[in-house]
C-alpha cells in the first residue's frame, strides 16, 4: 500500500495486497418472519420437459418423508403449479406479507396465478418487471419455517434464472432433460450458466425417458436413445432419475391431485437432498 493511499480502490490501478474490490451485491433479504434452511432449483434449457411436473413431484416426496416443504413457482408468464396441486384458494396477505397457499397436505405454495383474479388471465410483463415478482415471492412472503424451497423456473437462461441465481440463496440445482439429442445440447448450456455462477449442480433428472407397455411390460424409447449419460459424464454429474411416460402423471396433474399419485423414482434423489 503506498503512503498517498485514500482507500479508494476504484479508482485505483495498483495491485497491492491490501486491494479491495467492491463487487456489486444482488443478493436479496429474506422475509424477517420467514425462516428457509434449504433452496433448490428445478431448470430446464428448454420448455416441454416436465420441469414442472418434476418439482410437484419432488416436492412431495419430501414432505411425505416428513420435511416441511413449500414450492416458489418463477414461472411467471407460464404457471402450472397452481393447476397441478389443485389450488383454487387465492393468496392472502395481512399487515406484516403476503401468507402462501397451503396444499392439502401442507405444501406451501405461492404462485402468481394465486394472486390473479382470473387463472386464464395472461401476465404480459417485460423482464425487469416478472424478475422483481420472483424477488418479491423471496422477500414479501411470509414462509412458515421450511426445510426444503423448490424453485419452479422458466426454461432457458434469461431473467428470471440470472435473477434467482443471484438474489436467492440456492443451495443446488436440478436440471431435467429429455431423450432427444437437441435437448442435450440446450442442456448443457444450463449446466454451464450454472457452473459459470457458481451454482452446484446436485444432478440430472431424465423425464419422458421411456414408456412401460402394460400389456406386454416392455420398455419402449419413444424419444430415441438417452443421451443423458453422455451429458452427466461431460460434466462430471450423477443421474438422479429417470421418468418414463405415464399417462397417469398427466392425468392426476390435471385434476389437481398430484399430491395422491404414488411413485418411487424420486426416493433416491430425495435421500440425496437430505445430505445437503
Amino acid at each position: 500500500m503506498s503512503e498517498n493511499c485514500n482507500h479508494n480502490c476504484n479508482s485505483c490501478s495498483a495491485n497491492c495486497t491490501d486491494r479491495k474490490e467492491n463487487k456489486t451485491d444482488f443478493s436479496e433479504k429474506l422475509h424477517d418472519k420467514s425462516h428457509v434452511k434449504k433452496v433448490i432449483g428445478i431448470v430446464s434449457g428448454k420448455g416441454g420437459v416436465g420441469k414442472s411436473m418434476v418439482t410437484s413431484m419432488l416436492a412431495v416426496t419430501v414432505n411425505k418423508m416428513g420435511y416441511r416443504t413449500a414450492v416458489l413457482d418463477a414461472d411467471i408468464t407460464g404457471p402450472s403449479i397452481p393447476k397441478a396441486f389443485g389450488l383454487s384458494e387465492k393468496a392472502s396477505s395481512n399487515e406484516f406479507g403476503i401468507l402462501p397457499v397451503k396444499s392439502s397436505t401442507g405444501i406451501e405454495i405461492m404462485s402468481v396465478n394465486l394472486l390473479l383474479k382470473d387463472d386464464s388471465d395472461p401476465v404480459i410483463w417485460r423482464g425487469p418487471i416478472i424478475a422483481g415478482a420472483v424477488k418479491q415471492f423471496w422477500t414479501d412472503v411470509i414462509w412458515d419455517n421450511i426445510d426444503f424451497m423448490f424453485i419452479d423456473m422458466p426454461p432457458g437462461t434469461g431473467d428470471v434464472p440470472l435473477t434467482v441465481f443471484q438474489s436467492l440463496p440456492v443451495d443446488g440445482i436440478i436440471v431435467v432433460t429429455s431423450p432427444q439429442e437437441l435437448v442435450s445440447m440446450i442442456v448443457s448450456k444450463a449446466v454451464k450458466m450454472a457452473e459459470k455462477m457458481n451454482i452446484p449442480i446436485i444432478g440430472l433428472v431424465e423425464n419422458m425417458s421411456y414408456f412401460k407397455c402394460p400389456d406386454n411390460g416392455k420398455d419402449y424409447k419413444i424419444f430415441g436413445e438417452s443421451h443423458i449419460e453422455e451429458i452427466a459424464e461431460k460434466h462430471n454429474l450423477n443421474v438422479l432419475a429417470k421418468i418414463p411416460i405415464d399417462p397417469n402423471i398427466s392425468a392426476a396433474s390435471d385434476m389437481g391431485a398430484i399430491e395422491t399419485f404414488n411413485g418411487d423414482w424420486f426416493d433416491t434423489l430425495a435421500k440425496t437432498l437430505e445430505k445437503l
